[in-house]
């Protein structure tokens, strides 16, 4: 039974193979969700298998076009969205990283905005190209998350400040993007709101050390529609994913259904 409301999910699909892919497709489509936030997707036969048949039984796709190389997120519905192709433009570098849509809720339009942010190594240059990036995605949501209410999901590659444990490695550039978002551009972090002493892991390293990377934050008029956002695990230990999967609910008037 569909939970009242608008209901979102974020997976990080790790550019699946053919065979995981079908795999996935048949847990996301079995999914409550009307907003399927799919990050780590590279123009690869699994990601179109999984375009392909969502817009084939009748959901909404928007997977910005990815170059040759690249990876992206792609954003999928069972309720109508319009693509908004802006929000990509705007951060400018690795564009297809960022994807957003707008619905036409009947409380009102709402943006949501699909992120995947480079992961790094010691490397300057993978550290420069996270730089960069994040940089220009901040600019872009500095312009963007005024116009209208909005919702951020994906795997931002980043920790909140207070993360435990805490790790040495990540540096000062990347801890201020997440201040970014919940100081300068008024987003509330949906999970550490609903459940403000928990520690849950959506990626585990190979020592099973834990990292919460994939996010789910709103806008401050949206923070008190707030009524759940949970990690799921079952991705992760099913072995569709090496991440775990984020569910977020807001009391907001979803759209009308697609006819699936």
């Amino acid at each position: 039974m569909p939970s009242p409301g608008l209901s979102l999910l974020t997976l990080n699909i790790g550019n699946p193979s053919v065979a995981r892919a079908k795999r996935q497709l048949a847990w996301l489509i079995m999914r409550d969700e009307q907003v399927l936030v799919l990050t780590e997707t590279k123009a690869s036969e699994g990601c179109r298998l999984l375009a392909d048949s969502f817009a084939d039984a009748g959901y909404a796709v928007h997977w910005p076009a990815l170059g040759p190389g690249e990876y992206g997120t792609m954003i999928v519905a069972t309720v109508p969205v319009k693509p908004d192709e802006g929000f990509g433009a705007r951060v400018g570098y690795l564009p297809a990283r960022a994807a957003a849509v707008i619905l036409a809720s009947p409380d009102g339009p709402l943006r949501v905005i699909g992120l995947y942010v480079p992961a790094r190594d010691a490397s300057i240059g993978k550290t420069e190209r996270k730089r960069k990036w994040l940089a220009a995605c901040d600019a872009a949501l500095a312009t963007t998350v005024t116009e209208m209410p909005a919702i951020v999901l994906g795997d931002l590659n980043v920790l909140e400040p207070a993360h435990r444990p805490a790790y040495p490695f990540f540096e000062p550039f990347e801890y201020d993007f997440y201040r970014g978002l919940v100081c300068a551009h008024g987003l509330t972090d949906a999970f550490r709101h609903l459940h403000p002493d928990d520690a849950e892991y959506s990626w585990a390293g190979r020592a099973g050390d834990g990292y919460r990377y994939d996010h789910a934050l709103c806008c401050q008029s949206l923070r008190d529609r707030l009524t759940a956002c949970d990690y799921l695990h079952q991705p992760r230990f099913d072995g569709l994913s090496d991440h775990s999967a984020l569910t977020m609910h807001l009391a907001i008037r979803p759209p009308a259904a697609l006819p699936l």
